[in-house]
C-alpha cells in the first residue's frame, strides 16, 4: 500500500510538472516569453491515478514501443475523458477544448495524441524503474 501511495504522489508531481512546462511552452506561439506555466489542483489526483496502471506497465514493458505507447495513450484519453466529464458536470473542469476542431465533448483533444503517447511512456519509465537497495 505504501508503494502505491508513493507512486501516486510521484505520478501526481510528474504530471503537474509536465503540464506546467507544456502550458509554458504553448505561450511561445502567442509571443508571451515569460513562459509562465499553469495547472490546477484537480490535476494532481488525475495524474496520480497513473499509479494504478503500474502492473500493466510492468506487463507491457517487453512489448514493442509503438504498441505500448498506443495502449498508454488510449488509457490516458479514457481517464481524461471520464475525469473531464465528471468535473464538467460539477462546473469544476479546469480545461475546455471547445476551440479545438479535434475535441470530443470539449474534454479531450485528439491532436494531443502524440503528447499522451509520450506521457504514457514517461509514466511507464517512472513506475517500472528497478528497485533500489
Amino acid at each position: 500500500m505504501r508503494k502505491l501511495f508513493d507512486n501516486f504522489i510521484n505520478c501526481g508531481i510528474l504530471g503537474w510538472c509536465m503540464e506546467i512546462v507544456f502550458t509554458a511552452m504553448g505561450r511561445i506561439r502567442r509571443r508571451q516569453f515569460s513562459l509562465r506555466g499553469d495547472t490546477s489542483i484537480w490535476m494532481f489526483p488525475i495524474y496520480g491515478c497513473a499509479a494504478l496502471f503500474a502492473p500493466l506497465f510492468r506487463l507491457m514493458k517487453k512489448k514493442p514501443l509503438l504498441m505500448r505507447g498506443l495502449a498508454y495513450m488510449s488509457m490516458i484519453f479514457s481517464m481524461e475523458f471520464i475525469s473531464g466529464l465528471l468535473l464538467k458536470s460539477k462546473s469544476l473542469c479546469p480545461w475546455d477544448y471547445s476551440r479545438s476542431r479535434w475535441n470530443i465533448s470539449r474534454v479531450i483533444r485528439l491532436d494531443y495524441a502524440p503528447y499522451w503517447f509520450g506521457a504514457g511512456l514517461l509514466f511507464e519509465k517512472l513506475l517500472t524503474k528497478p528497485e533500489e537497495g
